[in-house]
C-alpha cells in the first residue's frame, strides 16, 4: 500500500524534504524544536490565511507526488499485480481519479467522522468541523467511488467480510 498521508508526514518530519522550503516560506516559528512542521501552528495559520494553505500545498504536494511515483515504480519493479493507494485528498486533486482504474471510498456519517478524528487527534469538535469544511464534501467523494465501504455501526467482523469480498473482486 502507498499511503499519501504518511508520505506527506515524512516530508514534514525533521529533515524531511519540505522542511527547508517551509522554513524559508513561513519562517522558523512554523517548525517544532525538533525541526518538524508544527502542525498545530500551521493549522491555525491556514485557517486564518487561505493563501497560506495554497503555499503549503505548493511545497508538500509535489514532493508527495514524487514519493508516490517512486513507490509505484518500486512496486512495479518488484512485480506487484495490485497497488493500493491511500489518498485522503483524492477528490481535491484533479489528476488522481483519472490515473486510477478503480476507486474505493471508505465512508461513514459526518458525526462518526468527527468523533473518530477527535479521539485520534485530540482536536475539538469545532476544529474537526472546520477541517472537514475545508475538504471536499462527502457527496463528491462518494461520486468518485467505484466501490463504497460504509464503515459506520458495523462490527470488525462485518468490515473484514466486506474487505474480503472486495479483495476477491480485485483478484486477491
Amino acid at each position: 500500500m502507498i499511503d499519501a498521508d504518511a508520505l506527506a508526514r515524512a516530508t514534514t518530519a525533521p529533515d524531511g524534504a519540505a522542511i527547508a522550503q517551509i522554513r524559508t516560506t513561513f519562517g522558523p516559528s512554523m517548525l517544532t524544536p525538533e525541526g518538524a512542521l508544527d502542525r498545530e501552528r500551521m493549522r491555525q495559520l491556514v485557517f486564518a490565511d487561505s493563501s497560506a494553505r495554497a503555499r503549503l500545498e505548493a511545497i508538500v504536494h509535489p514532493l508527495v507526488g514524487q514519493a508516490i511515483g517512486q513507490a509505484t515504480q518500486t512496486a512495479n519493479t518488484a512485480g506487484a499485480t495490485l497497488i493500493v493507494y491511500d489518498i485522503p485528498l483524492l477528490v481535491e486533486s484533479a489528476h488522481w481519479r483519472h490515473d486510477l482504474p478503480r476507486v474505493l471510498v471508505v465512508d461513514c456519517s459526518p458525526q462518526t467522522q468527527i468523533q473518530r478524528v477527535m479521539t485520534r487527534s485530540g482536536l475539538s469538535e469545532v476544529e474537526v468541523t472546520r477541517i472537514m469544511a475545508a475538504q471536499a464534501p462527502r457527496a463528491p467523494r462518494l461520486r468518485a467511488a467505484d466501490i463504497v465501504v460504509f464503515n459506520d455501526g458495523i462490527s470488525l467482523a462485518e468490515l473484514a467480510q466486506q474487505v474480503q469480498q472486495i479483495g476477491q473482486q480485485f483478484g486477491l
